[in-house]
This record gives structure tokens, sequence and C-alpha cells, in this order.
């Protein structure tokens, strides 16, 4: 394995960033376009696919649009490869599905797309235009995905799916607040800004302090659950080959609390919606002394302020706040400490497999 030399801590680009929180507003207009068209044209259900980290940064929009919708939405989270071998019974050429590929490469997805052509269901894309995926959707259909994993975080994926989904919301009355939200996040990316700068000693200390540790749990709930999952797996399992457990709040005290014990890294990751009480109770017994384990890092959303932001739409902006803490600064300190370059693969896009 090749050893990679000196990582200088990946520093945030704030210029270039707060830029493309502008331009993302108007990309969120095309979204929102879209979703009037669908909505406009009828659907049945709405289908969100994804495999690998789009698949986790779904996770966070089939949770809004159930927590904000009304009774007779159906909204499902699918994966790819699991879809293009099991299919979805409810699936019907009256079903839209939004996907999302940040190479434009992906196989499952570009498979999938194109069988969803075939069955005449329509597909909204965030992906390279020109890419095979952008393609095979048709640019009236695509923008650009706003990821980066290893560079940046997330929000600006998740914004520009929040877009989207939000306004099929707004089309059926579920949410009316839809301009006022979107408005306001045009402020977001500069609190997102204070919100990194103020983290980034807490950082360097975590990474500092467990990005050799051999085995890392990592607990998360609610809107927080696909961010928890997507650093665990995509960043730390992925680019830095460290081995992770990712379990929710709900399913902690169901195994895995046994796995507890002295030095052994737990973080928690506490959101703002309802799951927080889920939350509380695993930190209380992290924090309870009987597992003899000090290495318990607790990150919380709450303690982020986004002045930008109506205390209403928290909830929503809890994982983009989420991914800056993490998938952004938490993985540029962890590479300085193992020196290793998180753009290295052994296997993944090496080979076809």
């Amino acid at each position: 394995m090749k050893e990679t030399e000196k990582v200088e801590i990946m520093h945030f680009d704030q210029e270039g960033y707060l830029a493309d929180g502008e331009a993302l507003h108007e990309t969120g207009k095309r979204m929102a376009a879209m979703a009037d068209k669908v909505a406009d044209e009828g659907y049945d259900a709405v289908f969100l696919m994804g495999v690998g980290g789009t698949w986790d940064e779904l996770m966070q929009l089939e949770y809004m649009m159930n927590k904000y919708g009304d009774k007779d939405l159906e909204v499902y989270l699918i994966h790819a490869a699991e879809w293009l071998v099991a299919g979805h019974k409810r699936m019907t050429e009256r079903s839209v599905v939004l996907t999302a590929s940040e190479s434009g490469t992906t196989p499952e997805i570009l498979e999938a797309v194109a069988k969803l052509k075939e069955m005449g269901v329509r597909v909204v894309a965030m992906t390279k235009p020109d890419g095979p995926i952008g393609k095979a959707v048709g640019a009236e259909n695509c923008v650009a995905m706003a990821s980066s994993h290893g560079c940046g975080g997330c929000e600006g994926g998740y914004y520009l799916a929040d877009c989207f989904g939000l306004k099929l919301l707004e089309r059926r009355g579920s949410f009316p607040a839809f301009d006022r939200f979107i408005e306001q996040c045009r402020g977001i990316w500069a609190d997102l800004v204070d919100i990194r700068k103020r983290f980034e000693p807490v950082a360097e200390r975590i990474a500092r302090s467990y990005a050799l540790a051999p085995y890392t749990m990592f607990v998360g709930s609610g809107a927080l659950w696909g961010e928890t999952i997507l650093f665990a797996m995509c960043i730390l399992e992925e680019m830095q080959w460290k081995r992770t457990r990712y379990i929710s709040s709900a399913d902690f005290f169901h195994g895995t609390l046994e796995l507890v014990e002295e030095g052994v890294p737990v973080v928690l990751f506490k959101g703002v919606d309802e799951y927080r009480k889920l939350d509380d109770r695993v930190e209380a017994f992290l924090k309870s002394g009987r597992t003899g384990d000090d290495d318990v890092v607790v990150i919380d959303v709450d303690e982020f302020a986004t002045p930008s932001i109506d205390k209403e739409f928290r909830t929503i902006v809890s994982p983009w706040i989420l991914s800056s803490l993490v998938t952004d600064r938490v993985s540029a300190y962890y590479e300085t400490v193992t020196k290793h370059n998180l753009n290295y693969r052994r296997y993944y896009h090496q080979f076809e497999y």
C-alpha cells in the first residue's frame, strides 16, 4: 500500500463557498421548477433513489417529506442496486424518481435510469449534465450535483434535494412557508462559515484523539441519521479505511451498548427534532460512568447558531450543520493525523467489480 506524504490541513475556501452558495440559489430555482412541472402533471408516489453516499443524503429528504407531508403522500427511499433486482410494487408510470450521482457514472444508477425510462417513469437527477447519467436523464430534467464528500460537505446537495421535495409539499399545501425558507437560505452559507470557524479547534481535537483508534462508534437519529451513516461509511470507511459502527439512537440499546467499554470512542450526533429524546437517552447512558469509557464525544447541532434561518426551519438545516462540522472539518483533520489522503482508494473505481 502506498504511504501518503505529509498531508496539509484542508483549509476552507470561504470566498468560494459563499459564491457557490449564491449560485445554488439559482440552481435551486430549477429544482423547484421541475417539482412544479411534476405537480402540474400529477404523480402517485415519489421515489428517492440513491446508492452509497447519495442514498445516505436522500435519507434526510425522506424524513422531511414524511414529517411535513400530508397523510396521503407516498415517499419511498430506495437503493438502486436493490431496486434493480427486486423492483418496487408501488412504482407506476405516474411515479416520479429523484436520483443523484456525484461522479455521473454510478453504474447502478445508470442501469436504473435506463430501466426507468423504458417503464415510462419520470426521472429528475442531480448529477453532471454531460455525464452518462445526465445524458440518459436529459438536460431538461438534470442539474449539477452540489456535493463533495471529500472536501466541503454535502449541504449543497441537501439544499437542492430540499428545493425539489419541499416544493412538492408546498404544491400539496403541506409546506406553505417554502418561499420564505428558500429566501432565508441565501444567508445560511455565511452562517455555516461561522459555524466552521467556531468548530475548528474541536474538529482538530477529535481527530488527534481518535483518528488512529482501531474502532469507533457513531450514533445519530432522525434528520441526522443519513449524515451519520455518510460520515462513518463514505468518509471514514471509504476515504480513511477506518473501522466504524454506525447505529441509530433508537437501536443503540439493543445490542450495541454491550460493546461500549474503556478505550472505545463513541461519537453521538444530537439533533433538534423529535428524535432528540432518543439522543438524550444515549447521552445519559454514555455519561453515567457505568461503562468506564471516557472516550465519548457529543456533537449537538443545537449549539451552533443559524441566525439567517427562523427557528421553525432548524430541523431542515440540521443535516447541513452536521455536514459542515464533520464531513468537512473533522475529515480534514483526520487526513492530517492518519496521513491518508482522502482521495486514495484500494478498490473503489480502480477496476471492474
